[in-house]
């Protein structure tokens, strides 16, 4: 068995890559909608923190009642509880990555958990 996965991601409205991937920590999803266009729904989560990183175009998420612009480069967090849903601008698409992971569950990065080989 392979030490690593790989999977190719086309410009599909939304790709999970939980099952491509087989991941076991995170859910990792690729969300691309067009101008003028929202995700239908608002939701939460019991758990999972979420965190969302914007790769192309403009549009607004709104949290709790607060509408927070969202652009190219912009990284945003949101805590399990709050109520989300994201919005393209009218005039232009918006493409993000959203990565879940359970809140509070980080105890190691970078260089703490990195075993290096001389």
């Amino acid at each position: 068995m392979s030490n690593f996965n790989k999977s190719h991601v086309t410009a599909e409205a939304r790709t999970e890559l939980h099952d491509r991937l087989q991941l076991t920590g995170a859910e990792i999803s690729i969300n691309n909608l067009p101008a003028g266009a929202s995700v239908p729904f608002v939701h939460y989560h019991k758990k999972n923190e979420e965190i969302y990183f914007i790769t192309a175009g403009q549009g607004k998420a709104v949290i709790d009642g607060e509408t927070v612009e969202l652009s190219a480069g912009d990284w945003l967090r949101i805590s399990p509880a709050a109520r989300r849903q994201f919005f393209a601008a009218a005039h232009e698409g918006i493409s993000y990555v959203c990565i879940q992971v359970r809140e509070g569950s980080l105890e190691e990065y970078t260089a703490d958990d990195a075993g290096i080989e001389a």
